[in-house]
């Protein structure tokens, strides 16, 4: 089978995606770089990023975040469709981003989103990048779905947790894909550290509330339990939602990938690293970096193989 060109299937994960950073640099650093991007959710975000020649700003951020910024992110909202309106990450993408458009980028890339209602599988392979990412990692409940050329968008992981089947679709014929959740976990001790710092301060802002300095108080640490959980380990609207879409994710993935395997994958090794410890990135980057090198000479090999055997059969037409 001839090589043809290479595509890159970065999976669904939440915070485990900082280890598609390591991934990709691991194997540019090998000299394999696929000619086709694809990415479900924050698969989207890593692969969009790099696509747009902005994986540096994005490994800055992601590495600069700590327990306390992250929360600072989550942008509460009871009047939406989601109890983050993700405005805070929107404006954050917008500056690096604002003026990039899918079609306009130097390789193919395509973010993959659900519609709501119908439940359509949906490749965002045109139009503003910005507004594909944030389609794609829309998780449902949590952050405001998106609306595009009059549909209403949300998380891809539903439909298509690692999308191999894209990347065929869009004519790669060698495809690398790479799975975060080979060995998921949910709840992190992060989100109970969250839990634990808010707790303090909101005591705090209690106590001079009594006093008649403050009014108002509370509303932010009682958001913060619902979404996280109490600290008796009851679990939080956040990690119900997140395990539901696990469950799902991962009989989808198991499904399709043995219908459409790709030619080589990825699994990082993330045990203890749950879905919201965004801050470590320092950690899951390298973790991704590791798992690619581990692959990458196996996957060089192959694509070499691959081209010798073209050649071959070149010079004998």
């Amino acid at each position: 089978m001839a090589v043809g060109k290479i595509g890159l299937a970065l999976g669904a994960g939440a915070a485990r995606g900082w280890a598609h950073i390591g991934v990709v640099r691991a194997l540019t650093a090998a000299g394999i770089k696929p000619d086709i991007v694809v990415g479900t959710s924050i698969g989207a975000v890593v692969g969009g990023c790099h696509v747009a020649n902005q994986l540096d700003d994005l490994e800055d951020f992601a590495r600069s975040l700590t327990k306390r910024r992250v929360f600072g992110y989550l942008d509460f909202n009871l009047a939406g469709t989601g109890l983050i309106s993700g405005q805070k990450l929107c404006e954050r993408l917008e500056r690096h981003l604002s003026d990039k458009r899918i079609e306009d980028l130097d390789r193919r890339f395509t973010a993959v989103a659900t519609e709501i209602g119908s439940g359509h599988e949906v490749w965002l392979s045109r139009g503003r990048l910005v507004d594909a990412i944030r389609a794609s990692y829309a998780l449902p409940g949590i952050f405001k779905p998106v609306k595009i050329d009059g549909r209403w968008l949300f998380d891809g992981a539903l439909v298509n947790p690692i999308p191999v089947s894209v990347c065929r679709a869009l004519g790669a014929r060698y495809v690398i894909a790479v799975n975060l959740n080979y060995d998921i976990s949910s709840r992190s001790a992060a989100a109970n550290a969250i839990v634990d710092d808010v707790e303090q301060d909101e005591a705090r802002e209690r106590e001079e509330a009594a006093a008649g300095e403050k009014s108002g108080v509370g509303a932010r640490w009682l958001l913060t339990r619902q979404l996280f959980g109490r600290g008796d380990n009851a679990p939080g609207i956040s990690t119900v939602m997140v395990d539901a879409l696990n469950i799902v994710q991962d009989r989808i993935a198991r499904s399709r990938l043995a219908g459409d395997p790709p030619d080589a994958m990825i699994s990082p090794r993330l045990q203890g690293i749950g879905l919201f410890d965004f801050h470590r990135a320092d950690d899951l980057i390298a973790r991704g970096e590791a798992a690619a090198k581990r692959e990458a000479e196996d996957i060089a090999r192959e694509l070499k193989l691959r081209r010798d055997v073209d050649a071959r059969l070149g010079a004998h037409v």
